[in-house]
């Protein structure tokens, strides 16, 4: 008979190796992996007491890889985002917590919009445009990546969210600096949301950033605002009078995009909102 262990030991070892690498979370990327492992939700590892040494085996060998510094949602295969979760991999950014908070805030804006048009720019994996639709099937959602690998990921998610029986989005293979994007939408949509490339050239970012998230998708220009500020310029022209617009940025733009709304005459109610760590996170406005 194989010598049962205490999950809770390995869990724990597991955690000191990820701390040791250097990795955010380490106990949370723990319990996470054993949880992958043991093919349960991260919820109901306190009920299995012991584990054969095969899963420590399996545990182990996944904890190297993230102590690694590969990320952990390349490891699990998915990343969630409000209801849902998301597939990821190699080719396309990983979704953040951070930005469930301009999802929530999104669904917010729509309140009492019936059948609401929305845009998501910078789509990556689809998460924003493919939590919005599962929250509101009756929304019209367009989609707008321009990598044509992070493209793949979106499509794949999207069918997999239609044959959940999600209303299904639609995607576009587009470019967010591109003056007459999806130009027939104009005056017509309810809600943009952005999560773009934010990243000042040069900031130094960790190693599941920097090695691991393709480059275009994080960074953007000296001051991290070139995409940015055609997102600005899009929303202004898309967003119908009482439609709202929300972009996340980096904590150090916390002034300059809601400037950059600001400048817009025909923007209103620029805000600033804060992430969970209290930190500038994501800028919102309305269209007179």
């Amino acid at each position: 008979m194989m010598n049962r262990q205490p999950l809770r030991l390995a869990i724990s070892e597991a955690a000191k190796i990820l701390a040791e690498a250097g990795v955010d979370s380490p106990r949370v990327d723990a319990e996470y992996l054993a949880a992958h492992v043991l093919g349960v939700e991260r919820g109901r590892l306190p009920l299995i007491p012991l584990v054969d040494p095969p899963v420590i085996d399996q545990l182990h060998k996944l904890v190297r890889l993230r102590a690694s510094r590969i990320p952990l949602q390349h490891i699990l295969g998915w990343a969630p985002m409000g209801a849902i979760t998301v597939e990821v991999g190699p080719g396309v950014f990983v979704p953040r917590p951070e930005t469930e908070l301009l999802m929530e805030w999104g669904l917010k804006a729509l309140v009492g919009v019936t059948s609401p048009v929305v845009v998501d720019l910078c789509t990556g994996t689809g998460a924003l445009a493919l939590s919005i639709a599962h929250a509101r099937p009756d929304a019209v959602v367009h989609a707008v990546e321009i990598d044509p690998q992070a493209l793949a990921w979106t499509r794949r998610n999207a069918d997999a969210r239609a044959a959940a029986g999600d209303t299904p989005i639609r995607l576009h293979s587009g470019d967010a600096t591109d003056p007459s994007l999806l130009s027939d939408l104009d005056g017509q949509v309810d809600l943009v949301v952005c999560n773009p490339p934010y990243v000042p050239e040069g900031t130094p970012v960790q190693p599941e950033v920097g090695v691991h998230d393709p480059h275009h998708a994080v960074f953007s220009g000296t001051d991290g605002l070139d995409v940015i500020r055609h997102v600005v310029s899009a929303a202004a022209r898309w967003l119908k009078p009482g439609g709202s617009v929300g972009i996340e940025h980096d904590d150090t733009q916390g002034e300059s995009v809601p400037a950059l709304l600001s400048a817009r005459r025909v923007l209103t109610d620029v805000a600033d909102h804060t992430d969970l760590a209290g930190r500038p996170r994501f800028a919102t406005a309305r269209k007179v």
